[in-house]
């Protein structure tokens, strides 16, 4: 088999419009992705006084809804591997907005809970795939920049759809509906599609060095015509094929490691982030908060999202990952106590918006993490085992979120939040592999070997 040497000529590249074309369309998808995250948060205190919900049957649904997360990670990596990463990403947006269109139709708890299960397997699905795509087309040395102005953008979904709940679900009996309406508006996703080019990274690993070289060169053309001529690539290189990526493989030694640690990561990442945005607006309505009052002051603190995805985009390339995301993680944990021990509304929102932004900036880099730790072999399958155990962590962490709030208490909840927060980031900080150093010096040993014709390349 011929190595078209895909990932030095990929790193070459300089950001152009092609790279800005993509990013946008990876931005879209995520907007209505973070919009269609927290609907049901939005409209729970509503269907708490219009069907009579209960705190646990909210608990139950959001579990479940973590299943189908778990089973949509699962499925987009095997998903990725076997129809490519454009069609993956495709699919897997356009899925969750059908759901969410089905759930403007639900006429119960349990009807909505199935169709809330269903739009959150295609939200984690295309969080997967749309983190990958990123990772292989985006050049070694901005990639983690990139992965954040993505989060940068999408992450306004978040905000923007807590506004407009909290502005149309008082409106009516009916107008909650109008929340899981506008989180189908990922289906628009579909223009963007003829844009988009395949992955030359997957169809290397997938022994079509032609296809791969065939889109390299496309894009290659259009940057060359914006930018100039482009550096020369290393010379290709004859290299065996690669056997397909199986579950068992990431019990050998190479991979275990990086699974487990990541798997730790998206564990408390998930519990801690849904524990407090899944929960924050039925908190604060029982703790005495009107519904109206309760979804406006988690609108106002999800302000902050945007601005911690972009002071990410800031410190990605810049810092190791791992510190960062070890800081990020322990400055979330502190916001987190405060806001539990405070009811002065003012207060709420400023800790609140504190939550949000370390939260935005931990994720965003956590997205550029993750796949560095794993070859092109084992990317999908290691990103979306370790990210999908993190989402089925959560089928429990309404459970216990619920007991302890009917157990202990508001305060206990946010308690239990930090110290989750907390193991992560010490987990991170003692035994996170440094990613940073060893890419940009990758980047620099494929510049000063070029000549030479090496093979060696940044992942």
């Amino acid at each position: 088999m011929q190595n078209p040497n895909v990932v030095s000529r990929l790193n070459r590249l300089p950001i152009s419009r092609f790279h800005k074309i993509t990013l946008l369309a990876v931005s879209f998808a995520y907007f209505f992705e973070f919009a269609d995250t927290n609907t049901f948060a939005t409209t729970a205190p509503k269907l708490i006084k219009l069907w009579g919900v209960t705190v646990d049957q909210i608990a139950y649904v959001t579990s479940l809804s973590f299943v189908g997360m778990f089973l949509g990670s699962l499925a987009a990596g095997w998903i990725a591997d076997r129809w490519g990463r454009k069609k993956a990403l495709t699919w897997t947006t356009v899925w969750f907005a059908v759901f969410s269109l089905t759930s403007v139709f639900s006429w119960d708890v349990v009807s909505l809970g199935f169709f809330r299960v269903l739009t959150s397997a295609g939200l984690s699905a295309m969080t997967v795939v749309a983190v990958i795509y990123v990772s292989e087309l985006f050049p070694a040395a901005v990639r983690g920049k990139y992965q954040a102005y993505a989060i940068v953008i999408g992450i306004c979904g978040t905000p923007v759809t807590n506004l407009i709940a909290s502005a149309v679900v008082p409106l009516s009996d009916w107008s909650w509906r109008l929340v899981y309406l506008w989180g189908a508006m990922g289906l628009f996703f579909v223009l963007f599609i003829r844009h988009l080019k395949e992955s030359p990274r997957w169809y290397e690993s997938m022994g079509m060095p032609e296809r791969a070289d065939e889109v390299l060169r496309e894009i290659e053309d259009m940057v060359s015509a914006e930018k100039g001529p482009l550096p020369a690539p290393e010379a290709p290189v004859a290299v065996a094929p690669q056997a397909k990526a199986h579950v068992r493989m990431l019990l050998q030694k190479k991979y275990l490691a990086p699974t487990l640690l990541l798997s730790l990561l998206w564990v408390t990442q998930t519990i801690g982030f849904f524990g407090y945005s899944s929960w924050a607006p039925t908190l604060l309505s029982k703790q005495g908060f009107s519904v109206e009052s309760s979804i406006f002051y988690v609108a106002l603190t999800t302000v902050g999202a945007p601005l911690g995805s972009f002071i990410a985009a800031l410190v990605s390339d810049r810092f190791e990952r791992k510190w960062s995301l070890a800081v990020f993680g322990t400055a979330i944990a502190i916001s987190g106590l405060l806001y539990g021990l405070t009811f002065n509304p003012i207060m709420i929102v400023a800790f609140g918006f504190l939550v949000n932004m370390f939260e935005r900036g931990y994720t965003a880099v956590a997205y550029a993490y993750s796949p560095e730790l794993f070859d092109t072999r084992a990317r999908s399958l290691g990103t979306g085992v370790s990210y999908g155990l993190g989402r089925l962590s959560n089928a429990v962490g309404p459970l216990i979120i619920a007991a302890l709030y009917n157990g202990s208490g508001y305060q206990s909840v946010f308690i239990f939040i930090a110290g989750t927060w907390l193991v992560g980031a010490l987990a991170v900080a003692f035994f996170g592999p440094k990613t940073r150093v060893r890419a940009a010096a990758a980047v620099e040993a494929a510049s000063s070997q070029a000549a030479a014709g090496s093979s060696d390349a940044p992942r």
